[in-house]
């Protein structure tokens, strides 16, 4: 069952969305803990949980592409290869956000997989209210490049790069949402209290004078 935390994010067994975009919670499947990276993807069937718990594919599809795929070798290279997608996305996020050009490369390497694996549409109409709706039909490993290519190109194309941003603490990265923009943890639970708290240590080392602070869980 997924808890809420700050900023919205959902923090669920075994990975963290606090990105605000199933991209950046992709990119964030590699976090470093104690100075070492660690690898939340390292299968097929780890990725398949990640889809499941980012409400991009339900239980069903889960199983059902696990029971047929979970062992084969095709199973294994789709999650080399999503995992190797991830670096190149996070690297090109990097330097975007820094004010660079996506890399023609990569331009064509998401173009070529939303060809190869394009989303569906749908129109949903519910009284005065109507709304077209994306998905893709997960028929076989490779097709799960579809979403997260679609959703990777349309992070360059529609996200103000000054609120995509880097953690001040770790690594995790996510889209400020914030009204003030001036969010820079990537929680306040994770790394936000651990910040304030570590400021208030190195002040109290250095003799200065005690004050009070705030609640820790303010921003």
């Amino acid at each position: 069952m997924s808890r809420k935390s700050a900023h919205g994010a959902e923090r669920k067994p075994g990975f963290l969305f606090l990105g605000n975009h199933p991209v950046l919670d992709f990119l964030n499947t590699r976090p470093v803990l104690n100075g070492e990276a660690v690898e939340l993807l390292p299968d097929f069937g780890a990725l398949l949980c990640w889809f499941e718990a980012a409400h991009l594919v339900t239980p069903r599809e889960r199983a059902r592409l696990g029971e047929r795929w979970g062992e084969a070798v095709r199973a294994r290279r789709v999650a080399k290869e999503m995992r190797a997608l991830r670096e190149r996305l996070r690297n090109a996020v990097f330097a975007w956000q820094r004010g660079g050009n996506v890399h023609r490369d990569l331009a064509g390497e998401l173009n070529q997989l939303m060809a190869e694996h394009p989303m569906r549409a749908k129109f949903k109409a519910d009284g005065s209210v109507s709304s077209v709706e994306l998905y893709f039909e997960p028929r076989q490993p490779e097709d799960l490049f579809a979403p997260i290519a679609n959703m990777g190109a349309m992070l360059f194309a529609s996200l103000d790069r000054k609120r995509v941003r880097k953690c001040d603490h770790c690594v995790l990265l996510f889209h400020d949402v914030s009204k003030k923009g001036t969010r820079r943890w990537c929680s306040m639970q994770l790394c936000g209290n651990r910040k304030k708290v570590a400021a208030y240590a190195a002040r109290r080392r250095k003799g200065t004078p005690r004050i009070r602070i705030g609640s820790l869980e303010g921003s």
